[in-house]
């Protein structure tokens, strides 16, 4: 073997260890075989549920600690998330959330934790990117066209969403603050019915997520006409982004973010973050993330919290621009 070749995996070999050493010696402190709790506070089987399974045997296989995902489903996952805030910070527990996280300060008139300081983000994950769809029978081919018709006819158009102050909702409240036109809001309970409705007519337009309605839009049952996020969709490459479409600047996404308790030891947070940009890479995450029609994020620990401040200050803007409260 040359010297170059020698000195070449030595390099990787100290690559390879550096790497592991942050998820060894997380795994060494937490001692024994003791499972890590994943504490999800939405309901099984919602996007944020299957990143979590996903990535939990990777994860688990990292660390050597098996993961247990739990599910913690209500009230906008406030209960949930305060199991998470008042978990014992020894890295035991850690929880997956989404972007209600910063919808909840606004819509709900207290809620017992505080939304930044009560949390160490780890990781933000991936977004969830939606599209604007309309039935097919609308008028309206282009975001162009949508925006001259209501213009045209204020007020006389209805959007749907998944409830007062969910990501379906805020989104649409962004492209009206944006663009200044004037459509009426219709509330659901969850995106099976307004989507059912939007297929039969019954509604005119929605943000839906992308992954579940990519097969009613190759089928022509409904039409998309923009996606929400700064990159197009790989699920729907054909449809432009809603600043390509002429709303200059627009972008909205609902993102998947992993975070413990306040105060967690800054070696944890930066082992928890390896290990979960690992686990994201394996066969499982990545079958999840392709279903689930997800755009993967690398922000680590270092950006996070400024990430999650900028979101909290865009997400309360946009609530109390559309007035919406559920208590």
């Amino acid at each position: 073997m040359t010297s170059i070749s020698m000195k070449r995996r030595a390099l990787a070999a100290m690559a390879t260890a550096f790497t592991l050493a942050p998820i060894g010696a997380w795994a060494q402190a937490l001692g024994g075989d003791k499972p890590l709790r994943m504490i999800v506070p939405l309901a099984a089987g919602s996007t944020v549920d299957a990143v979590a399974r996903a990535v939990a045997p990777a994860l688990g296989r990292g660390t050597g600690h098996p993961v247990v995902v739990e599910n913690v489903a209500s009230a906008g996952g406030i209960p949930g998330t305060q199991q998470i805030v008042r978990a014992p910070k020894d890295g035991l527990t850690l929880g997956m959330i989404s972007s209600n996280h910063v919808i909840n300060p606004g819509i709900y008139k207290s809620i017992p934790f505080d939304s930044l300081k009560d949390i160490t983000p780890i990781a933000v994950l991936a977004t969830v990117p939606l599209v604007l769809v309309v039935n097919p029978a609308l008028p309206v081919k282009s975001v162009k066209e949508l925006l001259a018709h209501a213009k045209a006819k204020p007020g006389t158009l209805n959007y749907g969403s998944a409830g007062n102050g969910s990501t379906l909702h805020l989104a649409a409240e962004l492209l009206v603050s944006e663009t200044g036109i004037d459509m009426k809001h219709v509330p659901y309970r969850g995106t099976g019915p307004l989507i059912t409705d939007l297929i039969g007519g019954q509604m005119n337009l929605a943000f839906v997520s992308v992954s579940q309605v990519a097969p009613q839009v190759k089928a022509g049952t409904l039409r998309a006409l923009a996606v929400s996020t700064r990159q197009r969709s790989a699920a729907l490459p054909e449809v432009p982004t809603l600043a390509e479409a002429g709303v200059s600047g627009y972008e909205f996404d609902a993102w998947i973010a992993l975070v413990g308790p306040a105060g967690l030891p800054r070696p944890a947070v930066d082992a928890a973050a390896t290990a979960i940009r690992a686990a994201m890479k394996s066969p499982e995450a990545q079958a999840a993330i392709t279903g689930q029609g997800l755009a993967v994020l690398d922000i680590g620990p270092d950006a996070a919290p400024a990430f999650f401040q900028s979101e909290l200050a865009k997400h309360q803007k946009l609530v109390r621009q559309s007035g919406a409260t559920l208590d």
